[in-house]
């Protein structure tokens, strides 16, 4: 049974019947439903819709500032690519696995609980090494924190937010690993917004992250993430959509590159639902409203 969010079914019905009635134009004549959503969840909600062809948008808060929670490690595998394509690293050098890190406010050693992270597998190499490109695939498809944590340590933060600025996505902010407590206590956050995270899936969808090779190769990592309950569950079975999620406490995100007829950048941003199942449902009912809606116009 799909987790529903109070008012959500109510919101729901009147999103299918506007669909019944008949062609509803661009995405951005899809927004009242869209709106009629978020305000039915009572939560705080960012949207950056955007086909790749780039003709058609809808943007509801797209420069809020969310905690960007997992999403951030989209422009940790950016980076990564960039600098195998520079000839820096190669994908498949190894890499000793540990698990201590410094802190950005006074390096001072910290380390990860594994019971706190969503994949296990990167930790049973401690001692030992995993290449780079079996850190990127944790990283991606488990979000694996301690496999993050290697690579931003391996890539350099200011790298990273240097890239980020490059590709012109500066509303993602990447300042440190996962799991650093003290700069956590200090305000010391990874942050991003809805454009942010959508320009930097437009460009990995266009080819121009990297090169297209590289493009193609983090689409095919990104396809085979395994949390599916948001972004995937609101489209039509089967579609092929390259995305990332992110989850802490009250912040639940999805953002990706949808593979329908006309292919589209998709990034939903929530905040303030404590119920995991119920931020999803609302992702996945945001998510068929812009799919409805895109499907009719193209």
């Amino acid at each position: 049974m799909r987790a529903r969010i109070p008012g959500l079914a109510a919101a729901l019905g009147l999103a299918a019947a506007r669909a019944a009635a008949g062609p509803a134009g661009a995405l951005e004549a899809a927004r009242p439903d869209v709106e009629r959503l978020i305000q039915a969840s009572g939560a705080e909600v960012a949207v950056a819709a955007r086909t790749l062809d780039g003709k058609d948008q809808m943007l509801i808060q797209p420069d809020a500032v969310f905690h960007a929670a997992s999403t951030m490690k989209i422009p940790v595998m950016i980076e990564l690519f960039a600098q195998a394509d520079q000839h820096r690293l190669r994908l498949d050098d190894p890499l000793p696995v540990r698990n201590q890190f410094a802190s950005i406010v006074d390096g001072s050693p910290y380390s990860l609980d594994p019971a706190e992270d969503s994949d296990q597998e990167v930790y049973r190499a401690l001692g030992g090494t995993l290449t780079l490109r079996q850190l990127c695939e944790a990283m991606i498809t488990v979000s694996s924190n301690l496999a993050t944590n290697l690579l931003i340590e391996k890539l350099g933060v200011e790298n990273i937010r240097g890239r980020v600025r490059k590709l012109g996505a500066d509303g993602m902010s990447v300042l440190r690993g996962v799991e650093d407590g003290k700069a956590f206590r200090a305000g010391l956050v990874n942050t991003t917004t809805a454009r942010g995270l959508m320009v930097l899936l437009e460009k990995i969808g266009r080819g121009k992250a990297v090169d297209r090779a590289a493009s193609g190769e983090m689409v095919e990592i990104l396809k085979r993430q395994r949390f599916d309950a948001a972004i995937p569950a609101g489209l039509p079975a089967g579609t092929p959509v390259a995305h990332k999620t992110g989850t802490i406490t009250k912040i639940h995100h999805d953002a990706g590159i949808v593979y329908a007829a006309r292919p589209y950048v998709l990034v939903v941003l929530v905040r303030g639902i404590q119920e995991e199942k119920e931020s999803a449902a609302l992702i996945a009912a945001i998510t068929r409203t812009v799919d409805d809606a895109i499907g009719r116009t193209r």
